[in-house]
């Protein structure tokens, strides 16, 4: 798909996810008896205008989401006016358009896990390399070791050793058949719980190949492959077997740049090298797990829809936890329209078409998060203003606080955006993606 068609597809899910979240503060205004005056799909200057009833449905001509204007929005003297509702009724309205963002991006998460889904597997999982003072050092683990089983289960995807090491109790020993050097020998040993992640881990990065030799003074060995190596992707595309990679390099003209991702002791490196235009990486020999090919896996819809929700709820939780890395690196953290725009474009080429569906409900989500920050003049902000109302039992805010609050936090979010965009423009500008 190319890149045009998908931040088209991209400008379209950010139109409807804003469109949405303003029919959602429409229609719940219009059920507490407030005079809407106009609902406007874009930004004026308007192109177009219908009146029902006591409302002008309009389209405008800067195609950049949507608005509602109710009466009297600041003004309570105003007959049937959003300010001259209760603190409770008006914090509903603020709530209902990032609620619809946020009911969206369930339904949109729920029904990607539901569509089948392209799977590698194998006849085992690879050890690329070991960790340090893991359980698996200490049980003799090597690298270029294949796990075939743990305990009698049969290991086929790149998750199933987790999730069976998940499945055990803490302080219990797993046993794992291993395939070394064409012989099968059983090792046991006890998984560690991980303080960071909070799961239990025997401490293995697992793939699919190995590089096994590099021809000295060949292209590859000057670009810097090196035995021990493992290919995760080549230009993009994810390397699983040798039809992987010649389908790769096929796509890639003879005389381009070759652009590799490799796993090496566990840290992965970019390397890039001039194409031949071979099928092949020559001079370098990979050894690759038996049986390798791609399954259609589906997710029952009860299952889907649970690891919605579950993904969802669990949000708040894994912003918090990200503040550290939005502290480290702000610019890979933190993203506005055009960052989401890059990061919707390495996601669908990565994915595959499918990507825009789970772009679409994370564009959602993000747009209703950012708009429940307690930050006037966000929805948040009139929520918050509204609670404390509501909490003083009706008693109002004076003029003057409000406005200087409006004007501190418009303020913030202008100089906000100005960061963001900064960011977003010097990634693109200096090459960087997200890695994906």
């Amino acid at each position: 798909m190319s890149v045009a068609i998908i931040i088209i597809l991209f400008i379209v899910a950010l139109f409807v996810a804003m469109c949405l979240h303003e029919l959602g503060h429409f229609i719940t205004a219009k059920r507490a008896g407030v005079k809407v005056e106009e609902f406007g799909i874009g930004i004026p200057p308007r192109l177009l205008g219908i009146k029902r009833g006591e409302t002008i449905y309009s389209l405008n001509a800067i195609p950049i989401g949507a608005f509602v204007k109710a009466a009297g929005e600041n003004d309570p003297t105003v007959p049937r006016s959003l300010a001259g509702k209760g603190p409770w009724t008006r914090l509903g309205i603020y709530a209902a358009g990032p609620l619809v963002n946020i009911f969206l991006a369930f339904v949109l998460l729920s029904a990607f896990l539901a569509l089948p889904t392209s799977t590698v597997a194998g006849n085992g999982l690879m050890v690329h390399s070991v960790v340090g003072n893991s359980s698996a050092e200490e049980a003799g683990i090597k690298s270029g070791d294949i796990i075939l089983e743990v305990d009698e289960q049969p290991v086929h995807r790149r998750g199933d050793v987790q999730d069976i090491v998940n499945s055990v109790e803490e302080g219990a020993e797993i046993t794992l058949l291993l395939l070394r050097n064409g012989q099968e020998k059983e090792i046991t040993l006890e998984p560690q719980l991980d303080p960071k992640s909070q799961l239990l881990k025997i401490g293995t990065y697992l793939w699919w190949d190995m590089v096994s030799q590099v021809e000295e003074g060949s292209p590859a060995y000057e670009a810097g492959i090196r035995p021990g190596d493992t290919i995760l992707s080549i230009n993009g595309h994810g390397v699983y077997n040798a039809e992987s990679i010649s389908s790769a390099l096929r796509s890639i003209e003879e005389g381009e740049e070759i652009k590799l991702v490799l796993l090496r002791d566990g840290e992965t490196v970019s390397i890039s090298l001039i194409h031949d235009g071979s099928e092949t990486l020559p001079g370098v020999k990979i050894r690759w797990v038996d049986g390798i090919h791609i399954e259609q896996e589906r997710l029952p819809v009860w299952k889907a829809v649970y690891l919605g929700a579950r993904y969802i709820i669990y949000m708040p939780v894994l912003i918090i936890e990200a503040i550290p890395l939005i502290i480290e690196s702000p610019d890979m953290a933190l993203v506005g329209p055009i960052g989401a725009g890059q990061l919707t474009v390495e996601v669908v080429r990565s994915s595959g078409f499918s990507g825009i569906l789970f772009m679409a409900s994370i564009i959602s989500l993000g747009l209703g998060i950012f708009n429940l920050l307690p930050i006037p003049p966000l929805d948040g902000g009139g929520m918050l203003v509204a609670f404390i109302e509501g909490c003083r039992r009706g008693k109002r805010l004076s003029p003057r606080t409000v406005r200087l609050a409006y004007t501190i936090g418009t303020a913030f979010l202008i100089a906000l955006m100005v960061l963001v965009t900064f960011l977003d423009i010097g990634r693109l500008w200096s090459g960087r993606g997200f890695g994906l």
